[in-house]
């Protein structure tokens, strides 16, 4: 039987730098899914802001706290990130270890709009999409999480084994919005 080494969604592929764009792979660490039970929403809230001072995010926001991150990820499902979820949680929601099913990249820089302006069908201006905002999307064809992290960074997260298509994607409109600059 052969060696299993672990291997990060994008190794070998980033990070990248082009023009004044930089994309590069992000271990967040733990990632958790809570999906609340019926009529117990309040109550996973409260186990959220007792054990790791977060709020309950609501649609396309996100709530952040000393490097752990609440993802609102779809209608009744939250994702919690870089910290393992609180046991009390049990019995009041849905819980499933995401840690590994993501690829999750930052793309940052002065042209990191304008790059996913090629590949994404959604205004991702800071005047409409600001920092703490999230969203489900398209990047190009692949299911996608996109969250303004920072002024110039987004957190981009598709299927794990879409890493090298995303890569390839994001490539091309950094070396088409360079080309422009």
């Amino acid at each position: 039987m052969g060696d299993f080494v672990a291997r990060t969604p994008c190794k070998g592929l980033l990070p990248l730098e082009i023009g004044n764009v930089v994309l590069s792979e992000i271990d967040l660490g733990r990632m958790t899914s809570i999906m609340p039970f019926k009529g117990k929403q309040a109550t996973v809230a409260g186990i959220l802001k007792s054990a790791n001072g977060l709020e309950l995010p609501e649609p396309n926001q996100t709530s952040d706290n000393a490097g752990v991150r609440v993802i609102w990820f779809a209608r009744g499902q939250v994702l919690l990130v870089g910290a393992d979820p609180d046991p009390a949680l049990t019995g009041h929601a849905a819980l499933t270890d995401q840690s590994d099913a993501w690829a999750v990249v930052a793309l940052e820089g002065a042209g990191a709009e304008d790059v996913l302006a090629r590949l994404v069908p959604v205004d991702l201006r800071n005047s409409t999409f600001q920092i703490g905002h999230t969203l489900r999307t398209q990047v190009m064809h692949m299911n996608a999480s996109i969250t303004r992290v920072d002024a110039d960074r987004f957190q981009i997260m598709v299927f794990r084994s879409m890493a090298e298509t995303l890569v390839h994607d994001l490539r091309s409109a950094m070396e088409g919005v360079a080309a422009r600059g």
